[in-house]
């Protein structure tokens, strides 16, 4: 059965980019009913309780298709959360200087370019999604947003960034003012854990 994976920081450690109540409600109330809801829809499933929430979402089109939309949204919502979490880290932000940096230089036009280009899709996402920074088939950088819980791995993409767009991400402390959360996303970002992805994604 899927679980919750462990904070690597306490609620409150991303403060004031993102406040502990917010934190606290997001991790242990709505991640932990897209777990509890992928359990749910996998009770009677053992063959497929044994793959991981990747697995699942990559074939998802194999998956019995009773469960394919729980699977798709909880699953997503799932996946989705869990990589989030990781790409944040108290005293983040600021610019990547690794192995990542000359890449986006190349493909994205420099660090400011793409944190424009990031921001500007996030900003255009309509409703709730998220926006990501991926790479393609060809092990490309895209700048991309899904909806929902959809996750890149549903088009064939590796994530390495996301950033979480529904309203219950920032709503306690920005209310409507998704920009000013964006804005304020771009401090706690961990370049170290990014790069580590980007790492993974191209092997």
């Amino acid at each position: 059965m899927f679980t919750l994976p462990k904070l690597l920081y306490s609620y409150a450690d991303l403060e004031p980019y993102i406040d502990a109540r917010t934190m606290e409600i997001h991790y242990s109330k709505h991640h932990q009913t897209y777990v509890d809801k992928l359990n749910l829809a996998l009770k009677d499933h053992d063959e497929l309780s044994k793959k991981t929430v990747e697995e699942l979402l990559i074939s998802l089109e194999s998956i019995p298709k009773e469960i394919q939309t729980a699977v798709r949204n909880n699953g997503g919502g799932h996946y989705n959360h869990s990589f989030f979490w990781k790409v944040m880290k108290p005293k983040g932000g600021g610019e990547s200087n690794g192995i990542l940096s000359p890449i986006i230089d190349k493909e994205l036009g420099g660090f400011i370019n793409f944190h424009d280009k990031f921001t500007s899709e996030a900003l255009n996402r309509f409703g709730s999604g998220w926006t990501w920074l991926s790479l393609d088939e060809n092990k490309h950088l895209k700048i991309h947003s899904t909806a929902n819980q959809d996750s890149p791995l549903l088009e064939g993409l590796k994530p390495i960034l996301a950033l979480d767009l529904w309203e219950h991400a920032y709503y306690l402390h920005y209310q409507n003012r998704r920009a000013d959360y964006i804005k304020s996303w771009w401090h706690v970002v961990n370049w170290e854990q990014v790069e580590q992805n980007y790492l993974d994604a191209t092997r």
